[in-house]
């Protein structure tokens, strides 16, 4: 073997060799149920309900089930290949670079704006309970972070968590280990305690059990901060390449940050509906669409327990807010360094610097996690409120999770010969399961959610050519940095323009373009891009591209389909409930196939087969099912 091809094999191999075995499975659990017990359990009870109504009960149970569905493919991914930033590292490796990027640009976009989303809540609890702060400000009806009080307190709470990341994940696990603990305590205290208030016709008497219709039952999932309340099991497969025993803690942690939250959630959702007040939020009976501007919403369990005026409920909801301190805060320091161990996997992939691999003597990758820290400040700017800002996070994070189900089948036929600890049975069968589910999930995310999330999503393409592109020899400086810039600007303004973009849920503003002529435009736009990096590259870089045309269509083809069906601006959407969910699948069912063809045996996926093969590995036959 060449010096040369020992390098390349170390870029990929040995990447992780910075990052210290130091977790241990417990630590590694806690880590993943401390990232999904934040805001969402003082927040996320209200939005749901303020959507689907009771049956925002059912929103938590299905999508329980739907989240399970997506981490089927994780867990073998997650035991055969344990590595820090592992979301993100497993598309580059079935899929290649671009495809790569592309998931790895959303994942990261998704996971450095939840620190300020947590930070955040804290202070809406806070300001809302203690108005003296100044954290807030009213804006036609939205409370929203306020300047200069509330959104430097953002920042200072932003540089807490970059203090905590930076002193090593084992620090991290370990603070984070009886704050986890208290997070679990103080919400199952919530729920039992409301369960002595509750009135039960809240369930029935105000328009029954779904009063606003079905088709609500599952928008509540994408929007309402129920998925992004539950989707903390990523941390096991982030953090994988820093525990202990990766093989068995991986895919036992993974289930178990999923089992606990769900109970939990789903249970509070129960005891606050029946714990409602309708008279002291200011509400008329059965409002349950204005419930996010009614009076409980900068403190909905807080103002629960207030209400019932019983002394008890009273003393509980004291430490409620101290955990409206707490709860977000652990979640929002756990979630930055997943940001920077995502940082980190892009890096390894060299489509950012290597320097965001290099590690501080706690092993820790430090540039990623500064840069981290320092984009997650800028979505304090815009100044959404939590409510606003959670769908978007939501359906940028579940975007990611579609390359678990085409991932997996491809890495049986490219990487037959790893070892894997886990072996997901009749995965022929779950993988679509998962891939599917994922993809009804972005579905009921609704078009203006897609519209912003696909918009920002593809604003990371440029940034591909501009470094990796011609970094790693496919196109040749000019070109390359041709593409990028004019792309960056036209999409831009294609952006602020088109009046389709940062909207809310009006769809468009009165002067938007006609979707027509901006769904045209948005398309072709990112079909030219791929195309010109197509004509532009080599071979290699082609092949590349090849093996992306499948995620393209998906995201072009959902946001029709997402403009057309009932979660559209139109009035009479085309595709009336069911249909558009069906058309949807069948858009996906055709994406499974395609992409499961496009995938390849990639040069990272080579080298760390033939790394495991070298070091006495016992390889799996090839014909293994």
């Amino acid at each position: 073997m060449s010096i040369a091809h020992k390098e390349e094999r170390g870029s990929f191999e040995s990447a992780d060799s910075g990052l210290k075995r130091n977790l241990s499975l417990t630590q590694l659990l806690l880590l993943g149920v401390s990232a999904q017990i934040g805001s969402g359990w003082l927040f996320g009870v209200l939005a749901a309900a303020g959507v689907a109504g009771p049956a925002a009960i059912l929103s938590w149970i299905i999508a329980s089930v739907l989240v399970f569905l997506i981490a089927l493919t994780y867990l073998e991914l997650g035991a055969m290949l344990p590595r820090s930033g592992a979301i993100v590292r497993y598309t580059f490796l079935s899929h290649g670079a671009f495809s790569g990027w592309i998931i790895g640009w959303a994942y990261w976009l998704s996971v450095v704006s939840i620190p300020p989303i947590e930070a955040e809540a804290t202070l809406t609890y806070l300001g809302g309970r203690f108005p003296e702060t100044g954290f807030l400000t009213t804006v036609d009806g939205v409370q929203l972070l306020s300047w200069p009080n509330g959104i430097v307190s953002g920042f200072i709470l932003m540089a807490l968590f970059f203090v905590l990341n930076f002193f090593g994940a084992r620090f991290l696990a370990e603070s984070n280990r009886w704050v986890t603990l208290w997070k679990i305590a103080l919400p199952t205290a919530t729920f039992i305690f409301l369960f002595f208030i509750l009135n039960g016709s809240n369930f029935t008497s105000y328009g029954g059990f779904a009063p606003l219709g079905v088709p609500p039952i599952f928008h509540a999932i994408a929007t309402t901060g129920i998925i992004f309340s539950l989707l903390g099991f990523r941390q096991a497969l982030d953090y994988g390449g820093e525990v202990r025993n990766p093989q068995r803690n991986v895919p036992l942690a993974t289930l178990g940050s999923i089992a606990i939250p769900a109970v939990i959630y789903t249970l509070l959702q129960v005891a606050f509906i029946g714990a409602i007040n309708w008279q002291d939020m200011g509400l008329q009976g059965g409002q349950w669409d204005k419930l996010v501007s009614g009076g409980w919403a900068d403190g909905p369990l807080f103002h629960a327990l207030d209400s019932a005026n019983i002394a008890a409920l009273a003393a509980l909801g004291t430490f409620l807010l101290v955990d409206a301190a707490i709860s977000p805060l652990a979640t929002g320091w756990v979630y930055l360094g997943t940001g920077a161990r995502t940082g980190y996997g892009l890096g390894v992939h060299r489509n950012v610097p290597r320097k965001f691999t290099v590690s501080n003597r706690f092993g820790i990758p430090w540039l990623a996690l500064a840069v981290s820290a320092v984009v997650g400040c800028v979505f304090f700017v815009p100044a959404p409120s939590w409510y606003q800002l959670v769908g978007f996070i939501s359906s940028a994070a579940v975007l990611t999770y579609i390359m678990g189900g085409v991932g997996l089948p491809v890495l049986r036929k490219t990487a037959a010969g790893l070892d894997r600890p886990f072996r997901l049975r009749a995965f022929r069968f779950w993988s679509p399961v998962s891939f599917l589910a994922a993809v009804l999930i972005l579905y009921w995310s609704g078009f203006s959610t897609l519209t912003n999330v696909f918009t920002a999503t593809f604003i990371g393409l440029p940034f591909f050519t501009a470094y990796f592109a011609w970094k790693s020899g496919w196109i040749r400086p000019l070109p390359s940095g041709l593409i990028s810039v004019v792309f960056f600007v036209v999409w831009i303004w294609t952006a602020a323009a088109s009046g389709w973009v940062l909207t809310g849920t009006s769809g468009a503003s009165p002067n938007a373009w006609p979707f027509a002529v901006y769904y045209v435009v948005f398309c072709l736009l990112v079909l030219a891009f791929c195309a010109a990096v197509w004509l532009f590259s080599n071979a290699e870089g082609r092949k590349h591209v090849n093996a992306t045309w499948w995620l393209i269509w998906l995201l072009l083809a959902s946001l029709l389909v997402g403009y057309l069906g009932v979660y559209g601006p139109l009035d009479k959407p085309v595709f009336m409930f069911p249909w558009g969910m069906g058309v949807e699948l069948l858009v996906g069912v055709v994406t499974y196939i395609w992409a499961v063809h496009s995938g390849f045996e990639t040069a990272e996926v080579r080298d760390i087969v033939a790394s495991a093969a070298e070091s006495g590995a016992d390889p799996e036959p090839a014909g293994a099912a």
